[in-house]
């Protein structure tokens, strides 16, 4: 029998904060016994000293001239933007209760003043390992065939939640509510196996104005063994009434879309399936009450989703290292029907998804 689409629940905002979570209590400890500030905050902040930023601003989310770290093979914090404090969590944080956190945050009356500048601060983890059935279950929701090597974005979902730990930290200065993914960038420097332990590390940088308020690039790097093995950078978007005054965005026309090779139907049953493999519980995803109190008619679907699902359409004609980078246009709304293309020359791959029926682009990306 044919299965009919799943509207997500109707949450309670009381349901949108008490959603699923895991125990911080084994981080929050490991804190407190390195400052009782951080105890008394259960904060990160506490433990980094106050340091200039050096800003880009020329309010895009790529460099061209490949100035900034994370652009760099092999770039490190520190350098030019000053040394960052590490601190290591005895294990990664649970993303339920950090997204609980940045709820409550926003509730009026409880929110806290942001900082101006970014943290100096990274945060890393040693040790992660795959379970394979979540894997498996990531490779069905995501469309990839059951194999061991590891998707490329299947570690940006695996080491999400150091950089969710860093983005909820109080001095963080976009709130995690209402934040945009405008842009992700992964590169593969060789293929990941099943079986092979993964240290993380997370930093942010690259603090600059947008015309629509800040932008800022979170950046997460995967190593085995003391290699680097794989690096993903996250461009948000912080909204402000006080608009930053970058640079404005190209208006000109789109450029045409791909010849569609596949039509997907996203169902609401997405939103849902994805929360539940990547962690990532953002109500705008999986609830029509959490939707409406960010602006959505109805939920839409993760970008990473989207991304996954593209990176999944090509999987067989990846090589092994490649770097996959994406702009999120306009979100996909639950339900929907999009078309995927993708087009290729000498340098890689070019593809993109849109709306089935009106063409407007959700998503543009290459791989190269």
């Amino acid at each position: 029998m044919a299965s009919r689409d799943h509207e997500p629940d109707d949450l309670t905002l009381h349901d949108l904060i008490e959603g699923p979570t895991q125990d911080l209590t084994s981080a929050r400890a490991a804190l407190a016994a390195r400052t009782p500030q951080a105890e008394a905050t259960q904060d990160l902040s506490a433990l980094v000293p106050p340091r200039p930023v050096d800003h880009e601003v020329d309010g895009t989310s790529g460099d061209p001239q490949r100035r900034q770290l994370h652009d760099r093979p092999g770039g490190e914090p520190g350098g030019g933007q000053g040394e960052r404090v590490r601190v290591e969590l005895p294990r990664l944080p649970g993303a339920g209760a950090l997204y609980r956190r940045a709820l409550l945050g926003a509730l009026p009356g409880t929110g806290r003043r942001r900082g101006r500048e970014l943290p100096a601060l990274e945060l890393s983890v040693a040790g992660v390992t795959v379970d394979r059935a979540h894997l498996a279950d990531y490779d069905r929701v995501c469309g990839f065939r059951l194999a061991d090597r590891l998707p490329a974005t299947y570690l940006h979902v695996l080491g999400f939640p150091l950089s969710l730990r860093l983005m909820t930290a109080a001095d963080f200065p976009i709130p995690l509510t209402g934040v945009v993914h405008v842009a992700n960038r992964i590169t593969v420097a060789r293929p990941v196996q099943v079986g092979e332990s993964v240290d993380f590390r997370t930093y942010a940088e690259n603090l600059r104005p947008h015309e629509r308020g800040r932008q800022l690039d979170v950046v997460l790097v995967g190593s085995v063994d003391g290699e680097e093995v794989w690096r993903g950078v996250s461009t948000y978007l912080g909204k402000e009434r006080a608009a930053g005054g970058g640079p404005r965005r190209d208006r000109g026309d789109r450029p045409a879309p791909p010849a569609f090779s596949a039509q997907w139907r996203v169902t609401p049953r997405v939103g849902t399936d994805y929360a539940r493999v990547s962690g990532d519980h953002n109500p705008i995803h999986t609830s029509k009450l959490g939707a409406r109190l960010f602006g959505f008619p109805r939920p839409i679907a993760h970008g990473m989703w989207s991304k996954a699902r593209c990176l999944a359409a090509l999987e067989s004609r990846l090589p092994d290292a490649y770097t996959v980078d994406v702009a999120f246009k306009l979100p996909v709304p639950l339900p929907s029907t999009v078309a995927f293309g993708a087009t290729t020359g000498g340098a890689g791959w070019d593809f993109g998804l849109h709306g089935a029926r009106d063409g407007r682009p959700h998503l543009v990306g290459t791989v190269r």
